[in-house]
């Protein structure tokens, strides 16, 4: 089932023009909406289902500049800045806290990597600091695992799922944006290789630029016009459980990874537990992919289920140009891996004795849209000018989506860019360019 969101009431009238039209209602896309109509510019954001009803929903909530890949640091610390700031913006709580990360393990590999990541926070001004193995067992009980050491980032954080993308949306409306839910984009208007406007279900609307902040569905929403972008999802598990005794705000270890809600409920979920379906848009970027799937082969369990058939990277959306696909497929709402949901609840009952009786109150699937190199795309499309993306987050748009729509924003504007867009770029991905896989 879809988690618990809030919802918020759509624009009735479809506008006839505007500055900016943003397909895809989620962190990445409410944020850009956000800036730019603080910019002072019109803008016009749609979405297929309703805002924040995929992936910005079924996060597990984390906001962190620790382990992140060093191309994407400076766009973490600018998200981390932002998230400081929306709530007095806007006037409404969007559940950022910066509660600290705790992370402990019995994996000497994995605290090898942390350890190694130290120069980068310092490089940034990162608050961490490693665990021993005491320190790790006074936070984390050593019912299930003996642990060696781990990791306090002590300024990183959480918000929440269920108000971060509707809040965005709400302050987008009121600097004068509108909301347009259960309106699909269908296509592109493209004259002389410029933006003119586009096709919705409602309607059409006349513009010189359009965002695609699409999720999961950008590739297959591009493809028609000729647009590469490789991008593969993969199937990920979480649950909430019903409110509970407070053991820690952000917790990971191995075998599972703990965010505590506002309503004292916890998002949990375990890391590097994810499924590849096997689908014929993956196979059609085998090449592009295979350097990650290699080096993550034990994380991602190769499968084949309904993705083939139905969804952004089906047969019938990589053989059919149908611009009704869309609204065909209002929210990609996958089933939880019952498999994974008892494995998860089991290990924070075994973990923390106040927890021995917590009860599960719903499970969700989702589907993470991830790049060649696991690092998004936040890019201008050179063939199409007044064209831009901003997509493939790879399991990290949510903590950095005030930063993903903030530099886009500006990109679109052609302002100064806050920090360099250059290891963002689309072209990086489909011009042969040596790619560095990134971490997750």
């Amino acid at each position: 089932m879809s988690p618990a969101i809030e919802r918020i009431v759509s624009d009735e009238t479809l506008p006839e023009a505007v500055d900016v039209v943003i397909v895809g209602g989620g962190i990445v896309g409410t944020a850009a909406a956000y800036f730019l109509s603080k910019q002072g510019h019109s803008v016009a954001l749609i979405e297929k289902g309703y805002v924040g009803c995929e992936q910005s929903s079924r996060t597990w909530g984390w906001c962190r500049q620790q382990n992140r890949d060093p191309r994407e640091m400076p766009l973490s610390v600018l998200s981390m800045n932002l998230w400081d700031q929306l709530a007095n913006e806007i006037g409404r709580d969007l559940g950022f806290r910066r509660t600290g990360l705790v992370y402990a393990t019995f994996d000497e590999q994995a605290l090898a990597q942390w350890e190694s990541w130290l120069p980068v926070a310092r490089e940034f001004g990162v608050n961490t600091r490693m665990l021993s193995a005491a320190e790790a067992a006074e936070r984390v009980p050593e019912t299930r695992h003996k642990w060696r050491g781990g990791l306090h980032s002590v300024d990183d954080g959480k918000a929440e799922p269920s108000l971060a993308a509707p809040v965005l949306a709400l302050g987008a409306r009121a600097n004068g944006a509108t909301i347009h839910q259960a309106c699909a984009a269908r296509t592109l208007d493209i004259t002389n290789g410029r933006i003119a406007g586009i096709h919705t279900e409602a309607g059409y609307i006349r513009t010189s630029a359009v965002l695609c902040a699409a999720g999961a569905w950008a590739s297959r929403f591009l493809r028609p016009h000729g647009i590469s972008f490789p991008q593969a999802a993969v199937r990920q598990t979480a649950l909430r459980t019903k409110p509970t005794a407070n053991v820690g705000e952000v917790i990971y270890c191995p075998d599972f990874a703990m965010t505590r809600r506002l309503d004292g409920s916890y998002t949990a979920a375990i890391s590097g537990r994810a499924t590849l379906e096997l689908t014929a848009q993956g196979m059609r970027y085998t090449r592009e992919f295979l350097p990650q799937f290699i080096q993550r082969i034990k994380a991602v369990q190769p499968s084949i289920g309904k993705s083939m058939f139905s969804g952004p990277e089906s047969i019938g959306a990589l053989l059919t140009n149908d611009d009704r696909l869309f609204e065909k497929n209002r929210v990609l709402d996958p089933a939880p891996m019952r498999r994974l949901v008892d494995s998860i609840i089991e290990n924070v009952r075994g973990t923390f004795p106040e927890l021995a009786g917590v009860e599960i109150d719903h499970a969700w699937g989702a589907f993470v849209d991830c790049t060649p190199d696991a690092v998004p795309v936040i890019s201008g499309v050179d063939a199409v000018s007044g064209l831009f993306l901003a997509a493939g987050c790879s399991g990290h748009g949510f903590g950095t989506g005030p930063g993903i729509g903030y530099l886009v924003s500006q990109l679109i504007r052609n302002d100064t860019p806050a920090v360099d867009p250059s290891h963002f770029r689309l072209s990086r991905l489909v011009d042969r360019s040596k790619l560095k896989v990134g971490s997750l």
